[in-house]
């Protein structure tokens, strides 16, 4: 790629210049803002119109190539870029498709560098090895856990995950080769951390459970070595949740008995709360109804004595609406539908306008319940299932496409109903057009 000769691309310069009379900045935010409508969330800035005009990429990815032609109302031709040979061509001739990792590295350090998804991990603090790392490299990182857990509320992991792992792997840097004191290199290493659990976050809703696995690993022993209970406590639960939905039901108990135990001093009963409800889970798994009911009480009971000002940030997620979801979530595994989806419309309701994710999980959480209760209600499954569609363009989640995908499982029993029919036809359709698996 060094030794290439660049040609520049004046095609779409000259549409950007003379026809839609904007800078590189401006279009960028255009490509932005079309990206957006489209259901498609992108980081573009000037320095990535600049790689298209200047010819550093010969033809942007897929996810650009239909905005910019959407936008524009021209061809790709039109515009001034060459179609990319197929893949396996690039790989021979290359080892890699060059353009398209070029491009993505310049949406990715964009997407540190100017926030697009309120990123804010800046990336050249330190000068190089030894540099000295203090107060402001601990709050850059905190400040990109709370970024990080911000946007993925509403938008889902699949635009994030990348810019995780570089900003991780920034801060295992100043780890690493920084110079710093005791105190700050505990507090950066409690901030890698929590880091790392939201990287491994990120990885567990896109589908990477073993990512996900090792990076709960690291904060573990981040947690042990800074002495950090809190950390420690939100590790194990993590890797409750971990176990629960490989199918581990006795790992996961263990591990939110874990994170109980090492809360138990912190001062927050909703933390405390959580993890009962992650033990619930594994109870449920398990089909031991009592010792459900059990950890369930007692999370409903901890929730009830309100917040507190040791509750974490990150917390903030765990609403009535999310109890409520998650017991739905053990009322399923025990095979109580008509329990599970009462709770789930709860979960949906209280949930209002935020956290768009979990409720696009919750309502079809709805749909499936519905269609395999005693009674099943076909018609009711499917109005719910339609509303989960809804999410797709604007929630990028593995773990809602698998949710889809179980919907469809639950109602194709059921295919011969009109309403059912036709949403499995809408499924299909709008699986396939944006890029994932019916």
């Amino acid at each position: 790629m060094a030794n290439r000769r660049l040609t520049p691309n004046t095609r779409l310069r000259a549409v950007r210049e003379d026809v839609m009379l904007l800078s590189r900045g401006e279009f960028a935010r255009e490509v932005v803002k079309a990206g957006a409508a489209q259901g498609e969330v992108v980081a573009c800035g000037a320095r990535l119109v600049a790689a298209w005009e200047d010819g550093e990429v010969a033809c942007p990815r897929p996810v650009y190539q239909r905005i910019l032609t959407t936008m524009t109302g021209r061809s790709l031709a039109e515009l001034g870029f060459a179609r990319q040979p197929s893949a396996n061509a690039a790989v021979a001739a290359h080892g890699q498709d060059d353009g398209q990792e070029q491009e993505e590295d310049v949406e990715r350090r964009r997407f540190l560098r100017d926030g697009a998804a309120v990123l804010t991990l800046p990336l050249t603090t330190m000068a190089g090895p030894g540099g000295r790392v203090g107060a402001g490299e601990v709050r850059a990182v905190t400040r990109s856990v709370a970024a990080l857990y911000a946007h993925d509320h509403d938008h889902g992991s699949a635009p994030l995950r990348r810019a995780a792992s570089d900003a991780l792997h920034t801060a295992y840097q100043w780890l690493q080769a920084g110079t710093y004191t005791d105190r700050t290199g505990r507090r950066l290493r409690s901030a890698t951390g929590a880091l790392s659990i939201a990287a491994g976050w990120l990885s567990y809703d896109s589908g990477r459970t073993a990512d996900a696995h090792s990076l709960y690993g690291e904060a573990l022993a981040a947690a042990r070595i800074a002495d950090d209970p809190e950390l420690e406590a939100h590790a194990f639960g993590c890797l409750a949740l971990l176990a629960k939905t490989a199918g581990r039901p006795r790992e996961a108990i263990a591990a939110a008995q874990g994170a109980q135990t090492v809360a138990k001093g912190l001062g927050s009963p909703r933390l405390l709360s959580l993890f009962a409800m992650r033990e619930a889970g594994g109870w449920a798994l398990m089909g031991d109804t009592s010792a459900t009911d059990a950890a369930i009480v007692r999370a409903h009971h901890l929730y009830a004595r309100g917040p507190s000002d040791a509750d974490p940030p990150w917390l903030n997620f765990f609403t009535g609406a999310e109890l409520a979801g998650l017991e739905c979530l053990a009322r399923a595994d025990l095979g109580q539908h008509e329990r599970a989806a009462a709770g789930a419309e709860q979960a949906v309701l209280l949930h209002g306008d935020a956290f768009a994710r979990n409720r696009s999980l919750y309502t079809a959480d709805i749909a499936i319940q519905h269609a395999v209760r005693d009674r099943p209600e076909p018609e009711a499954a499917a109005a719910a299932a339609g509303r989960v569609l809804a999410f797709l363009p604007e929630v990028r989640s593995d773990r809602l496409l698998q949710a889809l995908h179980h919907v469809a499982s639950a109602l194709q029993r059921h295919h011969r109903v009109p309403a059912v029919a036709d949403w499995i036809e809408e499924y299909r359709t709008t699986v396939a057009t944006s890029g994932g698996r019916a």
